[in-house]
């Protein structure tokens, strides 16, 4: 054997032994496709959704060629609820996607132009009612990923009717203020983390926007799910990047989330999910809901407990 060969066989080893202490990479999100995947399928049969921040833009400026409109609150809501952005039942959410040409085996790709968080409420709402989520795919970086090399059309889609049938809600994917009220401000459940997914500046109620109230609910950490995605881009950050922003939230416990409306959340748990996390609920309602009732209450500030609260 030469001395070179030698030589070589414990550092080959030793490079081994170093890469097994190595964290493993988190695997790219299944659902998250690009344009080009997007322009290859196009045409075959599959259900394009399109969710605009304002929804006039559909018509004005334009969408993805077959793209259906999907009025983010008029469609993805509880129109009469309070606050409307409550999720409908599932017999109301059926004869919507039916009326959007969806059927049991439809690929579906849904797209925003708000960094995937509105296409994130679409997302959930489809597995919260018992969609084949095999089946969904969300347009990494929008309209912005789209218009790099492809056209919009201004046309609007007039898909045949589907026949998608959905189940009741899944109880394990939805909590009440109720619940949040019982296990997080009253009883301290240490199974339990309250995540709030909305702008640091509306946590700590420096900002108050479509509520009385600012600030946010006792034990609450603020994680803003936005920040796992790119301004100009529009899409994902890596994985790396996830993992070290929710680094504070411990992986065994049940997740309760909320923001304003139930976009913010929804990114929050398409995120959460794909780290991993086992067990992840929405509130039905969200600070639209709290942040309305005067009689529930408040914290403002930084921290999670105000001095009230801490004890």
């Amino acid at each position: 054997m030469s001395i070179f060969v030698r030589f070589l066989t414990p550092a080959i080893g030793l490079l081994f032994a170093l890469l097994a202490f190595l964290p493993t990479a988190w695997a790219t999100p299944g659902f998250l496709v690009d344009a080009d995947w997007l322009a290859d399928r196009i045409d075959d049969d599959v259900v394009v959704l399109e969710v605009r921040y304002h929804p006039h833009r559909y018509l004005t400026v334009g969408h993805i060629p077959g793209a259906v409109q999907i009025q983010r609150f008029k469609d993805l809501g509880d129109n009469h609820a309070t606050p409307p952005m409550r999720f409908p039942s599932h017999q109301v959410f059926q004869e919507r996607l039916r009326s959007w040409g969806v059927n049991d085996d439809s690929t579906i790709v849904i797209y925003d132009d708000s960094r995937t968080a509105l296409a994130s409420r679409l997302y959930f709402m489809l597995e919260l009612y018992g969609f084949d989520m095999e089946r969904v795919k969300v347009l990494n970086g929008g309209t912005i990923e789209w218009t790099v090399f492809n056209e919009l059309e201004k046309e609007p889609a007039a898909p045949a009717p589907g026949n998608v049938t959905l189940k009741p809600a899944h109880p394990a994917l939805l909590v009440e203020w109720t619940d949040v009220y019982d296990d997080v401000v009253s009883r301290r459940d240490p199974g339990v983390v309250l995540l709030d997914a909305r702008p640091t500046d509306m946590y700590t109620g420096e900002v108050i926007r479509h509520s009385i109230q600012g600030g946010h609910i006792p034990g609450a950490i603020n994680v803003v799910s936005l920040d796992g995605t790119d301004g100009q881009s529009q899409k994902w950050k890596d994985d790396e990047a996830l993992a070290d922003m929710y680094q504070s939230i411990p992986r065994d416990k049940t997740i309760y989330v909320y923001c304003h409306d139930g976009f913010r959340m929804s990114l929050a748990y398409m995120q959460l999910k794909h780290l991993g996390y086992g067990d992840v609920r929405l509130y039905n309602g969200g600070w639209s809901h709290w942040g309305n009732e005067l009689t529930l209450p408040v914290v403002e500030g930084p921290e999670p407990y105000d001095e009230a609260y801490a004890l």
